[in-house]
């Protein structure tokens, strides 16, 4: 049950929509600003791979954390504490005069963007019905599209513009005042709503959670460049024992009929676990697919930030278009006939961009990379829509909350992830290939499209299974 059912209004939708679009947003810009941050600052391409992935660690450790406190203290007042914390760390960002400071607030920035989200679909929910709950769906999932059009194209124009001689700080600054629009305007259009019951927070799990991914990402980010000293070597060996501390913790938090960061009896659903391997295979790679891209449009091919921002346009626009129209394409289709569909698209995207680099190779142009990267991002949205619905196939009214916070906690977790593990092969590739950078992008292009095709081979080989599969004995 919840406290309010007032409806936000169109106000209220816009405000919140607004807050969604800032975590969206600041990921694309962060890419576009890469280069000019390494310039600036004199980051390595590794510090590049964990401005990107503190942000999306911190974001996945924090995101249960942020749903709970808005179910217990109120889904507004969290949402305004996590604008405002975003709004905060960005500020931060803009004035960080080292590459340590920069890392701190980022993943500060991730936290915020934790206390944000949750709070936007959980008041849609509750306080839209009819039609209006539908077309407020509907924007949720199309503004992505939106978010990555705004982010590579207006953080482009940002850092090449140089406001003030700024560079990419600005990328960062901008932040700032949205942040503040919507704090001024929130409290007054946007309703609260709670739950009745307390809802109980997994401290022992996020701190579980935090160590293991944090165990996972510093090795895989810094062992390359450290030649994988005994420390980040003990720090992967750790992650084993740390999995067996969360799990004994949850079956004992579980048996006592309480909430579990991560329950076991979920994990052992046929659809929870696909939706892990969507998550693991597709996340991870679509976000290190954004970092290599950045990296190749600007360090490899010498774009500038705006010609880099540029280059993801079509990508951004198919994105939001299929984003639209999957729904409707799902209550017609299958789940597993759209999902194979998405990753059919997306392989013949990948192997089209491949044969664009090897053609085109240091004079690939903006223009020559719209047809693939418009049918990646048409493929990616065929696919995003339907990992949800794919994992929450199973579940029931009861544990909705919870497995839609496994889902989502796993899938912030691999994107944050992606760029450390993925990012590390792409930097390897560019080392082997005398840092000749289109064709370091072919070899992990063909990596992704490997990943995808496994990806395919279990949604074939699980159909049938989730087809028929009964509703859980809980």
């Amino acid at each position: 049950m919840n406290s309010s059912t007032v409806s936000p209004g169109r106000a209220g939708l816009f405000l919140l929509l607004t807050g969604q679009m800032l975590p969206m947003i600041d990921t694309s810009i962060t890419n576009v600003a890469l280069d000019s941050i390494t310039a600036s600052l004199h980051a390595s391409a590794t510090q590049l791979e964990l401005i990107v992935a503190l942000y999306g660690v911190a974001f996945a450790v924090c995101l249960a954390m942020g749903s709970k406190l808005g179910d217990n203290y109120g889904r507004r007042r969290l949402f305004l504490w996590g604008v405002a914390l975003f709004g905060l760390a960005s500020l931060l960002c803009g004035v960080s005069q080292s590459i340590t400071q920069l890392l701190l607030a980022r993943t500060i920035q991730g936290a915020g963007a934790a206390l944000i989200v949750p709070q936007i679909l959980a008041t849609l929910h509750v306080t839209l019905k009819g039609p209006a709950h539908a077309r407020a769906i509907s924007l949720y999932g199309g503004i992505g599209g939106i978010a990555f059009i705004v982010g590579q194209m207006g953080g482009g124009w940002l850092v090449s513009a140089d406001i003030a001689g700024m560079g990419w700080r600005n990328a960062f600054f901008i932040n700032v005042p949205i942040c503040l629009l919507v704090l001024a305007f929130s409290q007054r259009y946007v309703p609260e709503t709670r739950r009745d019951e307390h809802a109980t927070i997994d401290w022992q799990g996020t701190f579980s959670l935090a160590l293991i991914l944090c165990c996972l990402l510093f090795p895989m980010a810094l062992g390359p460049e450290l030649h994988w000293p005994w420390s980040l070597r003990l720090l992967l060996v750790a992650v084993l024992p740390l999995l067996w501390w969360m799990r004994v913790s949850s079956l004992r938090k579980q048996a006592r009929n309480q909430h579990p960061l991560l329950p076991p009896r979920l994990l052992k659903l046929t659809s929870i676990r696909f939706g892990m391997a969507i998550a693991l295979l597709f996340f991870s790679a679509w976000s290190a697919f954004m970092f290599c891209m950045a990296l190749t449009m600007q360090s490899g091919l010498g774009m500038a930030p705006w010609q880099s921002g540029n280059s993801f346009v079509a990508l951004g626009v198919a994105y939001f278009v299929s984003a639209l129209y999957a729904p409707k394409l799902i209550a017609r289709y299958s789940i597993n006939r759209i999902l194979l569909t998405g990753l059919g698209i997306q392989i013949v995207g990948l192997a089209l961009l491949c044969i664009t680099l090897k053609m085109f190779g240091m004079q690939t142009s903006t223009l020559a990379l719209a047809p693939s990267t418009a049918l990646i991002g048409y493929g990616q949205a065929l696919i995003v829509n339907s990992f949800y619905r794919i994992g929450m196939r199973d579940i029931n009214a009861n544990d909705a909350g919870a497995a839609t916070a496994i889902l989502s906690t796993l899938q912030q977790a691999t994107l944050g992830l992606g760029p450390a593990i993925l990012g590390s092969l792409f930097l390897a590739f560019t080392h082997h290939n005398g840092g000749n950078y289109p064709q370091a992008l072919i070899g992990f292009l063909l990596v992704e499209m490997v990943m995808m095709l496994i990806l395919g081979a279990i949604t074939l080989w699980l159909r049938q299974r989730l087809s028929v599969a009964p509703a859980p004995v809980l």
